[in-house]
């Protein structure tokens, strides 16, 4: 029989996390569908993964944000990094990191990254970060100092980054995609209707812009951004962000069911069932994305490093096409 996951955030309660929710009227939390429980981590492999991070003082957003996949990719080894501290400046309505002021960067950080990253033996590592907008650059310059360490204490490993929007930093987009990440991931979350509610700190065209300017910059490096569906969306609407991130070359999305956090946070509308994930994932693949990931428990790092696997498959394979199709020539 399937438990819901039990996981210890290191500080207990709505309010202790997110003073900035407590006038908030509750939103009871809904009972999640079978479809959504998963097992309680126990397997000795997802206890040594949890005190390597504890052991390199790290934070992983797979704690932070109560993801609830944490047993399955801690006992394959994969943790997703949260760097520039545990404290966000930004304060979403799904989202379950604590907000606040950040401490000031810990500038060993990158390199205790990436000695956890040769540990781990990781093939792929995805490292994300809290919004800093007390920072000039947004942590530009941070991201750049962690890719930079990875690739000196382990070579081998692919690099996915997820950012925060770095909303009126200029020039801080540069400074990360000139560290040339193997994939460029941050996520748009909602459709733009929702955004006064649910992403209120951050714009809709501000994230897509980013995204598209990653390409400009450096169209070798793959981008990537996801969805949480259950908070109100039409399919009307996802369908028009998909084709935004088409006309901005995204190469991969990510669609995965909001779970509400606290009573705080915002409600979830429904449930959407795995058929209807499903078809999004259809809709998604015929109009053109490398790859698709798109079920009620995916989330951004999420099996990444197969999905990186795939990707790069599907894009070598798309230049093979284009090399071998009449009148075309070489790429």
């Amino acid at each position: 029989m399937s438990t819901r996951v039990l996981i210890d955030h290191r500080k207990s309660g709505a309010g202790a996390r997110h003073p900035e929710k407590a006038h908030r009227p509750d939103n009871p939390i809904a009972r999640k569908p079978d479809w959504i429980r998963v097992k309680a981590p126990n397997h000795p492999t997802y206890h040594e993964t949890r005190k390597l991070m504890r052991d390199n003082k790290l934070v992983t957003v797979c704690e932070e944000a109560a993801c609830p996949n944490i047993g399955e990719c801690w006992t394959q080894r994969h943790a997703t990094m949260m760097i520039m501290g545990e404290i966000c400046t930004r304060a979403c309505a799904f989202c379950n990191v604590t907000t606040g002021l950040p401490n000031a960067l810990d500038h060993d950080e990158p390199q205790r990254v990436a000695d956890a990253v040769a540990k781990l033996g990781l093939r792929h590592v995805v490292i994300t970060s809290v919004d800093r907008d007390d920072l000039r650059d947004g942590g530009a310059e941070h991201f750049a100092r962690v890719i930079a360490a990875i690739r000196l204490a382990s070579p081998e490993t692919t690099i996915e980054i997820l950012t925060p929007d770095f909303l009126r930093k200029p020039g801080a987009l540069e400074v990360v995609v000139a560290a040339k990440p193997d994939v460029f991931n941050h996520n748009i979350e909602t459709v733009p209707r929702l955004y006064p509610t649910i992403r209120p700190g951050a714009r809709y065209y501000q994230s897509l812009r980013l995204l598209d300017r990653v390409k400009q910059i450096d169209p070798s490096i793959f981008t990537k951004s996801g969805l949480m569906l259950g908070l109100g969306e039409e399919k009307m609407e996802l369908a028009q962000v998909m084709d935004d991130f088409r006309i901005a070359d995204v190469d991969f999305i990510t669609m995965g069911q909001y779970l509400q956090p606290t009573v705080k946070h915002a409600a979830v509308a429904r449930f959407v069932t795995p058929d209807e994930f499903g078809e999004y994932a259809t809709m998604a693949r015929v109009k053109g994305f490398l790859q698709v990931s798109a079920t009620p428990l995916t989330r951004s790092s999420y099996h990444a490093d197969a999905d990186f696997a795939a990707l790069r498959a599907a894009r070598e394979a798309l230049l093979r096409d284009r090399k071998t199709a009449p009148g075309v020539g070489a790429v």
